[in-house]
């Protein structure tokens, strides 16, 4: 075997982490699901026979890329690799064992060549559905939908008749995520053909070393820049729109050496509806932010998050006990940046983000189809505006920390009876500082149809916007109307024929002062229409 050195392992590198995109695109243009097609709502993982994620498509999700690990023990434990054969392929969407909630399935197939078990590839994909009825008036996982537990969905090749039975007995849409599904087997046999081609050009009797030397420098990069701040423990508080009251989500981050515990305790307790974090999504996110803020240029593996320790109470909203229901687990996940950023600003203003318009924003729509005996039920994202950055202004209609993207209005309208009247962005929707937080958007959707469609919405930042950070001002806070009028921001609701539902997701919040802001860059936002002369007078001094 040839030996591993620094220009060794970085060449081995970058062809797995291209092998990965490419398989990544094998099951994007194979898929049945938009969600998988356009919005790339899933991952790709390599990993090696000690179940270490190695690399990950670039376009992976990024609570995805912190949770494929850990659901793989979890089935490891229910299936040891002595037990599995060429050709099993182990599924399993437990909230609490997987991302966080029934809708994301994640699916592991170990591989072996000569009757060698070399590691395992993984996929982690989104289903609009899942059976149940989830809403945001679910009190318990069981109403959420179908559990599917860790589980062959493949034996030996052949799937396995008994689980496909039930999802499409339980499935609204069975043919979209089984379709989903063989699109990923597809993906599979893409990537062990092409990984044991690059084994043998590389010189690669398995992963296992190459994977040490990956992992190992992963993790000492991190550890470099952790020891770069000094120690101590650092603490941030925001609060949340919750349901019948707001929720607190407390961060103590403590530096010692080249480690970070990042603790939770302070946090509110889980609640009866569907917004509690279970802890695996909860430590992705938490993971993710300090990697993104410290160490952002090296690869992203398992070596890259042994520095960092993540706890919070049993019971609370970032770690809940079964029976809570989770399915809107991103509603709190998706503040484990803006908290842990809260924290940093003490000690690396220059490497943190303001809040963004984020929790992400997603609607459900579901109906039935004119025409057809048969329901649909389609989800459509859109992101508020970026939190300020250090050195730039946050752009608009782009959030963090999730990276899904845009699905094509054209291809939405086409699957639903549903038209899109506007998408624009909103001025004065970005906190003011020295440098601006991204502008929201507004999108509006009218039933051209001849029936009613049940929409679902759970959207945060409704009551407590993004917030600023070093002086900076706070973003817009988001807006939900039905026929111009105020409805929730968690609730299911009916839209007649004719009726038109306009979502406005948060501004991001600005960054530093904004008395410090360049008269220059007023200017180009007052032209621009981003920012009216009023409001530069207002929240600038700005004299036009």
């Amino acid at each position: 075997m040839t030996e591993l050195s620094p220009v060794k392992v970085g060449i081995v590198w970058a062809r797995m982490s291209g092998l990965m995109d490419q398989v990544g695109e094998t099951c994007v243009r194979t898929s049945f699901s938009s969600v998988v097609r356009e919005n790339y709502d899933f991952a790709i993982g390599l990993l090696d026979a000690r179940g270490r994620q190695i690399a990950q498509s670039r376009r992976s999700v990024p609570s995805f890329i912190g949770t494929m690990s850990r659901t793989l023990q979890a089935m490891l434990e229910k299936f040891p690799v002595e037990t599995l054969d060429d050709g099993d392929v182990l599924i399993t969407n437990d909230g609490w064992l997987g991302t966080g909630h029934l809708n994301d399935i994640t699916m592991i197939k170990p591989l072996f060549r000569n009757g060698l078990h070399l590691g395992f590839i993984g996929s982690i994909f989104h289903t609009v559905d899942i059976g149940g009825a989830p809403s945001p008036a679910a009190r318990d996982c069981y109403e959420e939908g179908l559990n599917i537990p860790p589980s062959k969905i493949l034996v030996k090749g052949e799937e396995n008749a008994l689980i496909v039975d039930i999802m499409k007995a339980n499935l609204r849409e069975p043919d979209e995520t089984l379709g989903d599904i063989r699109a990923q087997f597809a993906a599979y046999h893409t990537c062990a053909a092409r990984l044991f081609r690059l084994l043998d050009e590389e010189d690669l009797g398995d992963l296992e070393a190459f994977a040490d030397e990956a992992l190992d420098r992963s993790e000492a990069s991190l550890r470099r820049a952790i020891e770069a701040l000094p120690d101590g423990t650092y603490t941030d508080e925001l609060t949340a729109d919750g349901f019948e009251h707001p929720l607190a989500i407390r961060c103590s981050l403590t530096v010692s050496g080249s480690e970070i515990t990042v603790d939770f305790t302070g946090t509110s307790d889980q609640i009866d509806h569907p917004v509690n974090s279970p802890l695996t999504f909860t430590q992705a996110y938490s993971c993710y932010a300090i990697k993104c803020a410290l160490d952002p240029g090296t690869p992203i593996n398992d070596g890259a998050f042994r520095p960092i320790k993540v706890t919070a109470p049993e019971g609370s909203l970032v770690n809940p006990s079964r029976p809570a229901p989770v399915w809107g687990r991103h509603l709190t996940g998706h503040y484990m940046p803006p908290v842990v950023y809260g924290a940093l600003s003490a000690v690396a203003p220059d490497k943190i983000i303001a809040d963004c318009g984020s929790p992400l924003w997603n609607v459900y729509f579901k109906g039935r189809r004119e025409g057809a005996d048969r329901p649909f039920v389609k989800m459509f994202f859109m992101n508020g505006g970026h939190g300020a950055r250090p050195t730039q202004d946050g752009p608009g209609c782009l959030s963090f920390p999730s990276n899904v993207s845009n699905q094509a209005i054209e291809q939405f309208e086409n699957q639903t009876p549903l038209l899109v009247e506007e998408k624009a962005l909103v001025p004065d929707t970005g906190g003011a500082g020295r440098f601006r937080g991204g502008n929201a958007q507004r999108l509006s959707f009218r039933n051209i149809g001849k029936a009613p469609v049940t929409v679902t919405i759970r959207h945060e930042r409704v009551d407590n916007p993004p917030r600023g950070l070093l002086g900076g001002g706070a973003g817009a806070a988001g807006l939900d109307l039905l026929n111009g009028e105020r409805i929730p921001a968690k609730t299911q609701t009916r839209i007649a024929p004719g009726d038109v539902i306009t979502f406005q997701p948060p501004g991001g919040g600005g960054m530093g002062a904004p008395s410090e802001r360049d008269p220059e860059a007023i200017r180009a936002d007052i032209a621009s229409g981003l920012v009216s002369p009023q409001h530069a007078t207002a929240k600038y001094g700005y004299e036009t």
